[in-house]
C-alpha cells in the first residue's frame, strides 16, 4: 500500500499551505483507516506510525498540522485501542526527547513513530489512582537488572502493547514523590500477566497487569533513579490535554444536532422543542468556549511569551464533563429508545450515544478525578491556599 508523503515539517503560513496541509492530513487518516480494515495488508504498521507522527506537535511536525490532524481524526471512527496507542505515542515520544538518554532516543523513538512499538501506560494501581505518588509497585536493583513486583490497573492497550512505560518505587524509605523511577520494558517479559477489565460499556478497553519478579535491564530507566515523578508529570500534562479534546466534542455536537432533527416528540422534531433546544444551545456555547480555549493553548505554543497555563489546566475537567452531558442529552431525547443497547434493533448510531455516555463518566474519574482537577486549578493555577491534609494516626 502506497502511503501519502510525510506531513510538512515547516509551519504553514499562507492559506494555500494550510489547505495543502489539510489535504495531507486527510490522506493520512484515510490511508490508516483503509489499512486498519485490511489489518493483514502491508502498510498497516506504517500507516499507524504515520498517524502517530502527526500528533507529535513541535517535534518535527508543526502545531498547526497536528491541530488539523486532530480535527480530521474525530470524523473517522477508529477503535479505542488504536486511539489509546496513538495517545501513548504522543505522550511518550516528546518525553523521551526531553528526558531520555541519547541511546534511549535512538532505540525507542524511530520504531515508535514507525508504528512498530505500541505502548501501554503503567501508572494507576488499586491503591494509587488520583494520589498516584502512593504507588507501591517496587523495583529492586539486582545485578544488571531491576526486579519488578506489583500490580497496575486501568492499563489501556496492555493486551495489544509491545512495551510499557511504568512507574515503580525504587526508594521505599524516601518521601513518596522522591522514591519513584520511570522504567521501560517489553510486555512479553517473563513474569507479566495481563487480565482484561470489561468496563460498564461492555468493552475491553482496560486491563489489570501483574508483575512477578520481572527483570528489566537497568539502563531502561528514563531520567535519574528516584526522579521519575518529574518524568511522570511531563506525561500527565499531555494526557490531560488529550482527554478533553474539543474537536471530538464538536464532531459529536454536530451529530447530536442531526439526531435532534430526526427524533420526534408528538410528531414534531425534537429540535423544535424549547426545553431540549435550550439544553442544546447551552452545550453548544460550552463547546465553542472550549474550542477557543484550545486555540489559546495552541497560540501560546506558537508564540513564545504567551502564558496559557490556566487554559491548559481546565481542559480535562471541562472537556470530560461536557462530553458526558452532551452524550446524556442524546440519550434523553431518544426517550425509551435511549435505554436500548448493543444489538437492540431500535438502537440509534449503533449504541454509540449510550456507550460514550458511560465511557465519559469513567473519564471524569480517570486521569485525575474532577475533584483533583479542581484542586490543581485552584492551588496551582489561581494561587489559592492548599487543601488541608488530614493527619491519620497510625
Amino acid at each position: 500500500m502506497e502511503l501519502p508523503q510525510p506531513l510538512h515539517s515547516v509551519e504553514p503560513r499562507s492559506t494555500e499551505q494550510i489547505a495543502a496541509a489539510a489535504r495531507a492530513v486527510q490522506a493520512n487518516v484515510v490511508t490508516l483507516r483503509v489499512a486498519l480494515e485490511r489489518r493483514s495488508a502491508p502498510g498497516f504498521d506504517s500507516a499507524r506510525g504515520r498517524f502517530c507522527a502527526g500528533i507529535l506537535a513541535g517535534r518535527g511536525f508543526s502545531d498547526i498540522i497536528a491541530q488539523l490532524l486532530n480535527f480530521t481524526v474525530t470524523s473517522h471512527h477508529l477503535p479505542a485501542w488504536l486511539i489509546f496507542s496513538v495517545i501513548a505515542c504522543g505522550l511518550l515520544v516528546p518525553t523521551l526527547l526531553e528526558k531520555g538518554s541519547e541511546a534511549q532516543k535512538q532505540k525507542f523513538i524511530p520504531p515508535t513513530i514507525r508504528g512498530e512499538m505500541v505502548w501501554a501506560q503503567g501508572y494507576s494501581e488499586p491503591g494509587a489512582g488520583s494520589d498516584l505518588a502512593s504507588l507501591r509497585t517496587s523495583a529492586v536493583l539486582d545485578g544488571d537488572d531491576w526486579m519488578v513486583n506489583g500490580q497496575k490497573i486501568w492499563t489501556s492497550t496492555a493486551h495489544v502493547a509491545d512495551w510499557i512505560f511504568c512507574l515503580v518505587r525504587t526508594e521505599p524509605e524516601a518521601p513518596k514523590h522522591q522514591g519513584i523511577s520511570f522504567l521501560l520494558f517489553r510486555m512479553d517479559t517473563p513474569g507479566i500477566e495481563v487480565r482484561p477489565l470489561i468496563d460498564m460499556t461492555g468493552n475491553h478497553n482496560f486491563n489489570e497487569v501483574f508483575f512477578t519478579d520481572v527483570r528489566v535491564p537497568k539502563d531502561q530507566i528514563v531520567g535519574k533513579r528516584g526522579q521519575g515523578w518529574q518524568v511522570a508529570n511531563a506525561i500527565l500534562g499531555h494526557e490531560r490535554d488529550s482527554l478533553g479534546d474539543p474537536n471530538a466534542t464538536l464532531s459529536r455536537l454536530n451529530a447530536l444536532v442531526d439526531l435532534m432533527k430526526t427524533e420526534t416528540v408528538d410528531g414534531a422534531p425534537v429540535i423544535d422543542n424549547g426545553v431540549y433546544r435550550d439544553r442544546l444551545m447551552k452545550i453548544q456555547a460550552r463547546v465553542m468556549a472550549m474550542r477557543f480555549n484550545d486555540m489559546r493553548v495552541l497560540s501560546s505554543r506558537l508564540n513564545p511569551g504567551q502564558d496559557a497555563t490556566l487554559a491548559r489546566m481546565i481542559t480535562k475537567l471541562q472537556g470530560t464533563e461536557l462530553r458526558h452531558e452532551l452524550e446524556g442529552l442524546a440519550v434523553d431525547i431518544m426517550g425509551e429508545v435511549g435505554l436500548s443497547y448493543e444489538d437492540n434493533p431500535y438502537t440509534r448510531g449503533h449504541g454509540s450515544w449510550q456507550q460514550q455516555y458511560m465511557f465519559f463518566l469513567g473519564l471524569i474519574i480517570g486521569g485525575g478525578t474532577s475533584q483533583i482537577q479542581k484542586n490543581i486549578i485552584s492551588e496551582r493555577g489561581l494561587g489559592m491556599p492548599r487543601e488541608p491534609k488530614v493527619q491519620i494516626d497510625k
